[in-house]
């Protein structure tokens, strides 16, 4: 508001200033004009100045009618009156003791006039001066109104300024109003809430959508939270509860050297199952995190593929599985290095887990327009068809009654899963069982 008014007041300022010296400036030419009309009509003798054909203007005074009489008066250069025009009557106009032409205002008869005095040569010399007035009483009416207009403007305009700003304020806020509203309500027990949105897609709407985001965000953070206490409960319960029985079994009674050195091998090779699954309930949280530094380092699929192969060399020679790798000539393609090694490490992992003895693992990739398709196919176990829409449940294994002899906790897969949504890749697996499981990957090329 109080922008608005210094505005207001400059711009009525500046046309208040423009009409008033435009309306005076044409006042100030009419003078000029009649000033130098009639130092044609002056007759100087020695020391005295008078009009000629003065008889003519008495006459013309009573033919016509003055809509804005010219009065016009000479002086010498003393300020002694010489003569004047006959509309002056007994009155006289002001003199300034100057020698310039000016233009000022005065009093006639206590009603305002606009005056000018120009010098009155004679052989180079002022011999006196010729005055002209003319009445100003208008043009200071019309100014006069020009202001009121315009103050009695700014007045008004300001005032319907105020209670439009306030009533549009009003709506504007109203969705701030409900968000507050919306946070008063929001527990850590109840972060479903959201706020509604506004029709008009402005700052108000922007706002709302980034808080209703943060809500989820804050909403799946929590849930992440729970899960993971959920799992890591579950799944740690059991091998604490073992641990527990065989050290109980233990204490009871004396027992020999091999005994001891068996029960603490399996409560060895237990820590190490629980470390191993909070291992990866801790990466799955970290990968929920979505960071930007592990997308923004890239590493050749090949050496990817390779490198994953590598670390389970020890478990290929065991079960004498048969790697076959094609490449296809492919040409040089990048993949996100953490989250490529991390899907390779789970799929080829449970390949060779999976596989039966003496059976051939083939990986393969493939380059489309815009994809690459890695390409992982075992001959094992197998997954029931039925159990293909849970395998990327936490903790799911199929049938895996039937595979107590296999280790694992079914997170692989869950992991997997997770890292190529972080790079906008898939995954599809086929399966038939007891003859094998084909896995593809694809990833999106830039």
């Amino acid at each position: 508001m109080m922008a608005t008014a210094i505005i207001m007041a400059v711009i009525f300022s500046a046309i208040y200033i423009g009409v008033h010296q435009t309306v005076m400036l044409n006042l100030d030419e009419d003078l000029a004009y009649e000033a130098e009309k009639h130092t044609h009509e002056i007759v100087i003798q020695e020391d005295s100045i008078h009009f000629i054909n003065k008889a003519e203007w008495e006459e013309r005074e009573h033919r016509e009618i003055q809509v804005n009489p010219v009065f016009i008066q000479l002086i010498d250069v003393n300020g002694r009156l010489m003569d004047k025009s006959p509309n002056l009557k007994y009155n006289q106009l002001s003199f300034k003791d100057s020698k310039v032409k000016e233009h000022f205002d005065s009093k006639l008869s206590n009603r305002s006039i606009r005056q000018v005095q120009l010098p009155v040569y004679y052989k180079e010399n002022i011999n006196g001066y010729i005055l002209a007035a003319m009445s100003s009483e208008s043009a200071e009416s019309v100014i006069l109104k020009l202001q009121n207009v315009l103050i009695l403007s700014f007045l008004i305009i300001l005032s319907v300024l105020y209670f439009v700003s306030r009533f549009i304020a009003g709506r504007g806020i109203r969705p701030i109003k409900e968000v507050t509203k919306t946070i008063a309500r929001i527990t850590n027990k109840n972060l479903t809430q959201r706020v509604a949105l506004p029709q008009n897609k402005d700052e108000i709407y922007e706002l709302s959508y980034s808080f209703n985001d943060l809500l989820e965000r804050i909403e799946m953070a929590l849930e992440r939270e729970r899960q993971f206490t959920s799992d890591a409960s579950h799944e740690l319960r059991t091998p604490l509860a073992a641990i527990r029985g065989t050290l109980e079994v233990l204490i009871r009674k004396k027992r020999s050297t091999d005994d001891y050195e068996e029960k603490i091998k399996f409560a060895l090779t237990e820590i190490d199952r629980m470390s191993n699954t909070i291992e990866q309930l801790l990466l799955l949280a970290r990968l929920d995190e979505k960071s930007a530094n592990h997308k923004s380092q890239h590493i050749d699929i090949e050496t990817a593929i390779q490198e994953s192969i590598s670390h389970f060399t020890d478990e290929i020679a065991q079960k004498n599985i048969r790697v076959e790798v094609d490449f296809n000539s492919l040409e040089s393609k990048k993949v996100p290095h953490y989250y490529s090694s991390l899907i390779f490490n789970n799929v080829i992992g449970n390949a060779i887990k999976y596989s039966y003895d003496k059976s051939s693992l083939r990986i393969s990739v493939e380059q489309f327009t815009n994809e690459l398709h890695c390409i992982i196919v075992d001959q094992g176990i197998g997954i029931k068809s039925e159990d293909l829409k849970q395998i990327f449940g936490n903790f799911f294994r199929s049938d895996s009654l039937n595979h107590k002899h296999i280790k694992g906790n079914g997170l692989g897969l869950s992991i997997a899963k997770k890292c190529a949504d972080a790079i906008h890749a898939t995954i599809e697996i086929t399966s038939t069982l007891k003859k094998g499981t084909s896995v593809t990957v694809v990833f999106k090329l830039v």
